[in-house]
């Protein structure tokens, strides 16, 4: 029992100082160095987690389910317009200190949806899921231009994240202090922003030519992969086929007689 209270205690150790040192360096800290933050040695830290990036997916995971979860629970809210601009504010105001979350939102969904057969998605891919939605009711509120789709968002997302950090000095929570000449956070964002307000007045974006046979999720409008065994998947996450048969129980429910 006191081993096992001491496995724990020390897992708990290593998890708080990988936190905060991925939240400083990102995956660029050496594992000793969060293993010396943790008292523990190296050894320790390996028993727990097998490799440095198992740590840091465990480190970053309750933020994202954070993240994820938020969108998720915008997903019908009033002023869809306003909700979409929001919610991408705060993501960027929370996450640019932090460059573990930096990093994570930029590699979110790089891979592709996941296949319908593969089991839940991680955090980082629900929130996509969610984003799209966010983004696809804004569009039909004519809120945001038509011509992007959720890979602009995200990239966008991405660059605000970078740009941020750079215009405000790269100050975090442990960071130095910002230079004379720093920009308020903030500042970017609203950059970023107004390119996805609808105007009249906005460049048209270049299309691309769509891929054969391609196909996208009704929901959101993500490109959909095929599952592995073969046959093309209908939504690309949870979220929006749990969203989509909501729709489908609202549509066929017996009309409220009362």
């Amino acid at each position: 029992m006191v081993a096992r209270a001491d496995a724990r205690r020390n897992r708990a150790l290593v998890l708080q100082a990988a936190r905060s040192a991925f939240e400083e360096r990102g995956l660029a800290v050496p594992l000793d160095e969060i293993a010396r933050r943790a008292g523990v040695g190296a050894g320790t830290v390996y028993r727990h987690f097998p490799s440095k990036e198992a740590l840091f997916r465990e480190a970053v995971r309750d933020r994202m389910w954070l993240f994820a979860d938020a969108a998720g629970d915008l997903v019908d809210a009033d002023d869809p317009g306003g909700v979409f601009f929001r919610f991408l504010a705060s993501v960027v105001r929370l996450a640019a200190p932090n460059r573990a979350l930096c990093e994570v939102l930029e590699a979110a969904g790089e891979g592709g949806p996941a296949p319908a057969d593969e089991g839940p998605a991680g955090p980082d891919l629900e929130f996509l899921v969610a984003l799209g939605v966010l983004l696809s009711r804004a569009q039909q509120a004519g809120a945001v231009r038509a011509d992007v789709d959720l890979d602009d968002v995200r990239t966008l997302l991405a660059g605000c994240l970078a740009m941020e950090r750079r215009r405000s000095g790269g100050r975090g929570p442990a960071g130095p202090d910002p230079a004379p000449d720093a920009a308020p956070m903030g500042r970017m964002t609203a950059l970023m922003l107004d390119g996805l307000r609808a105007d009249r007045s906005v460049t048209e974006l270049p299309v691309a030519a769509p891929m054969r046979h391609e196909t996208r999720c009704p929901v959101c409008g993500a490109a959909l992969v095929a599952a592995r065994t073969g046959r093309p998947a209908r939504y690309c996450g949870g979220t929006c086929r749990q969203k989509a048969h909501r729709a489908r129980a609202r549509r066929t429910a017996p009309p409220d007689r009362g």
